[in-house]
């Protein structure tokens, strides 16, 4: 993989659990395995706030999330800032957060700077403001040609989440027929986006349906027409291999609605720079992780993938160099690779998995 907008390390420094992620090294696949509440989630919803930082919404975002508070490190009187660095390419982009007496996060740096580029370029002149400069090209020709592959990267970064599969879950209401443009993140436009993706590039859409088709071989096809008498709006239906009646979307197992949101994402012609998926495998029959794992390493071929997993049986589908080690100790998350050397004994007879399960590799529950 070379895309230049990929990340290849990230510094996080307290935020939530995240106390103090020192230059973590990402690669084209990396995939955090940890026991619950170690802190994967944690690390995909920082990507989750990049988002809004870019739309221009943070203080929506922390307002929803409970307030500064509740995002800094075991809280305020602890912790007095949130500060993180991505690098990608040859560009980073360095920021700190403090909390205010309304429980908002102001800026009180924000930074971007070049690999051997001199000084880095502060994006306001002063601190103290509620949302992010970076949307907002400065005038200066240089730095605002910088800005702007600085917004392309991040923009380029999602982070997905179909856990969601109850009755009112986005994923399974009716979608507006022109909510296509990508694939959103909790998978709320699956219906327009499989839809202009069958009529635009065919051979991408066979691909999400015949690999639905191996874990759930009664599915004939989707079936994805506007509502009669409202064309602008689009319901998600499928066909059965005995029937031509179409069947409603709640008449899928969760596990099959997850898995054919999985493969729409992972095999979409235009991936974003670097997709972060949590727990993709939840609801998944073995053999479906199977399968979705071969879709996880075809993706990163051409795009940066990070997941979170606590599956054994994905785990196993994967190299020891593609993991990451997530433990919790005191209340704080820690990130470590697995050092083959030191595990080449236990490699000769033992799984993945199997050394996971048995707190070999780390990242089980402590006692």
């Amino acid at each position: 993989m070379s895309n230049p907008l990929s990340l290849s390390q990230v510094t996080i420094q307290g935020y939530k659990s995240i106390n103090n992620l020192q230059s973590m090294t990402l690669n084209a696949l990396s995939v955090l395995v940890g026991a619950n509440g170690s802190g994967k989630s944690n690390f995909i919803s920082f990507f989750a706030m990049l988002s809004h930082i870019i739309d221009g919404r943070l203080q929506q975002y922390i307002t929803k999330g409970g307030q500064a508070s509740s995002f800094l490190y075991h809280g305020q009187k602890i912790t007095q800032s949130i500060a993180a660095k991505l690098c990608f390419g040859q560009a980073s982009y360095l920021f700190e957060l403090e909390p205010t007496v309304k429980g908002e996060l102001m800026y009180t740096k924000e930074e971007i700077s070049l690999v051997g580029g001199g000084a880095p370029f502060q994006l306001a002149t002063t601190g103290g403001y509620l949302e992010s400069a970076l949307p907002h090209p400065p005038s200066d020709i240089e730095l605002r040609e910088i800005t702007k592959y600085m917004l392309k990267a991040i923009a380029g970064w999602k982070a997905y989440h179909f856990h969601d599969t109850s009755p009112t879950a986005p994923v399974k209401q009716r979608g507006e027929i022109q909510d296509d443009l990508y694939f959103r993140p909790d998978a709320g436009n699956l219906a327009p986006f499989l839809y202009r993706l069958k009529r635009e590039s065919p051979n991408h859409y066979a691909a999400v349906r015949d690999v639905v088709k191996l874990v759930a071989p009664f599915i004939h096809d989707f079936k994805l027409e506007p509502v009669t008498g409202n064309p602008t709006i689009i319901n998600f239906a499928w066909t059965s291999i005995d029937s031509d009646f179409p069947f409603r979307i709640d008449q899928l197992s969760d596990g099959t609605l997850r898995f054919i949101c999985l493969a729409t994402l992972l095999l979409q012609p235009r991936l974003p720079a670097t997709v972060l998926i949590d727990e993709p495998e939840i609801g998944l029959h073995p053999y479906a992780i199977s399968i979705l794992s071969g879709l996880l390493k075809k993706a990163s071929a051409r795009t940066q993938v990070i997941i979170a997993t606590q599956s054994v049986t994905l785990i196993n589908e994967f190299n020891l160099e593609d993991l990451i080690v997530v433990e919790r100790k005191d209340g704080e998350s820690f990130f470590e690779r697995p050092n083959r050397e030191e595990l080449k004994a236990w490699l000769n007879d033992y799984s993945l998995g199997e050394l996971w399960e048995k707190n070999v590799l780390g990242g089980r529950p402590a006692p």
